[in-house]
């Protein structure tokens, strides 16, 4: 009983000599929680990011909480992001201040001295000057090797690896930091964006058109057949880009029969013109009732003009306005099964159709098939430079027959599609007969020309680029 107040004083004097050590172990301890923080958030950074669709339709199929609330973070991803870096930002800091507080107890000045002592010999400065580039050096050289090796490298690779056990687990503490730092994500975000849309304002787009194209021509210029693949390369680039209106058959140029016409007149217009789908409209071409597959009255040729033709007609119609982007058009014929569509105006009149093969054509060239004319667009190449063209040559076509990019009208187009449209446009009426003007780099002689329309014009190229 007299031994315990001796051994309590004992205890009590050893923590308070010791407190010195125990304050260092716990600061310690959270220098290593905090790298695992920070471990955690760089990890998620990956995980989060790295989550292809299919991952994401699996989370999905999962119906939990945590899988809809990761989810939900997905859909916010600047917000995600920016709750991330924020984090990443604040463990950082608090990672610096303590391993700089830790080395200074570890590493004291007098501890430092001698070795500052020795550098004076080479180094200018005050001793004191060079203890703390010393303890300076020790902390910054420190602290980067514990975040680089465990705080980014080594969770950046487990969570590439394992990315979705990595983003759910992290699902719960980043929706909670996202809550946190909303007000400050918010913000960041919101100006982020302000400064995106002013640089994209500014002009700062990325890499031309034009610098892609010669890229490409350097890349495939040692090949064999280089001519054809820089060709399709570039149909690729600019394939998201193209309108319906500037690729269509224009309305002037489908053939189309009549509802009434009969099944001898029918038989000759399918043996002269040989397409294998055609429009049938009532009354004129704005109501277009069907679509009539030549395949369908193979077994019917030898039939009179009794023969019901009409009920061969396919009602399934797609009507697309002129504006739509073709390469959402061919998800569309891909999903509907059809190879031809309406392109309809403004006003709801029927521009014109629009096929597959006119699709496909921008990306491998022209397509012809045993029944194609060699020349099926009409004009005369007087040499490189020049040509003869008939003024309903879509300006399309005149691009890929003179090797020139179709982005060189953009400007000076309007809502022209046509090379006499082209011209009228610029014009604002219907040129005299030898008419010319230049157009940036190119020069056009109207040729020949009526009351109605410009009938041939001659298309020169002053200067290539």
């Amino acid at each position: 009983m007299d031994s315990e107040p001796p051994d309590s004083l004992f205890l009590f004097e050893y923590l308070l000599a010791n407190a010195f050590e125990w304050t260092l172990i716990l600061w310690i301890l959270v220098l290593i929680f905090l790298l695992i923080c920070s471990a955690l958030v760089s990890g998620s950074e990956v995980a989060f990011f790295s989550l292809s669709p299919n991952d994401l339709h699996d989370i999905h199929q999962d119906k939990d909480p945590t899988s809809d609330k990761l989810i939900e973070l997905k859909e916010k991803p600047r917000k995600l992001l920016a709750t991330i870096l924020i984090s990443n930002n604040f463990i950082n800091i608090a990672i610096v201040i303590i391993s700089d507080f830790i080395l200074s107890k570890v590493l004291p000045d007098e501890t430092l001295r001698p070795m500052a002592e020795v550098l004076s010999g080479f180094l200018p400065g005050s001793i004191e000057a060079l203890v703390s580039l010393i303890s300076f050096l020790i902390t910054i050289v420190g602290v980067t090797f514990l975040l680089v090796l465990f705080g980014e490298v080594a969770p950046k690779i487990y969570a590439s690896i394992n990315n979705r056990k990595f983003a759910l687990m992290m699902t719960g503490p980043m929706a909670i930091m996202s809550s946190v730092y909303s007000p400050l994500s918010n913000f960041m975000v919101f100006w982020t964006s302000k400064l995106e849309r002013r640089f994209q304002a500014r002009g700062n787009s990325g890499t031309s058109r034009q610098e892609i194209d010669a890229a490409i021509d350097l890349t495939v210029s040692q090949e064999q057949n280089a001519e054809e693949e820089a060709d399709i390369l570039k149909g690729i680039i600019k394939f998201g880009d193209l309108l319906v209106k500037q690729i269509m058959r224009a309305r002037g140029d489908v053939i189309a029969v009549d509802i009434d016409t009969t099944f001898s007149e029918l038989l000759a217009d399918i043996r002269e013109y040989s397409y294998s789908r055609i429009p049938v409209f009532k009354e004129d071409f704005d109501n277009v009732i069907g679509i009539l597959y030549v395949k369908d009255l193979i077994g019917q040729l030898s039939n009179d003009d009794n023969y019901e033709w009409q009920a061969n007609i396919r009602t399934n119609i797609l009507y697309v306005p002129e504006s739509k982007k073709i390469d959402e058009l061919l998800r569309e014929f891909q999903s509907k099964k059809l190879h031809m569509a309406i392109v309809v105006d403004e006003f709801g009149g029927s521009s014109g159709i629009v096929t597959l093969e006119d699709i496909m054509e921008q990306v491998i060239g022209e397509i012809k098939d045993e029944s194609d004319e060699d020349a099926e667009i009409d004009y005369v190449k007087i040499d490189d430079d020049n040509f003869i063209f008939e003024g309903k040559t879509l300006l399309n076509d005149v691009c890929r027959i003179t090797g020139e990019d179709i982005e060189s009208f953009e400007t000076a187009r309007g809502e022209s599609d046509s090379l006499a449209g082209l011209v009228l446009e610029n014009l604002g009426h219907i040129p005299k007969k030898d008419k010319e003007f230049i157009l940036d780099r190119y020069k056009l002689k109207v040729m020949s020309v009526s009351k109605r329309r410009i009938e041939k014009i001659k298309f020169t190229i002053l200067e290539r680029i």
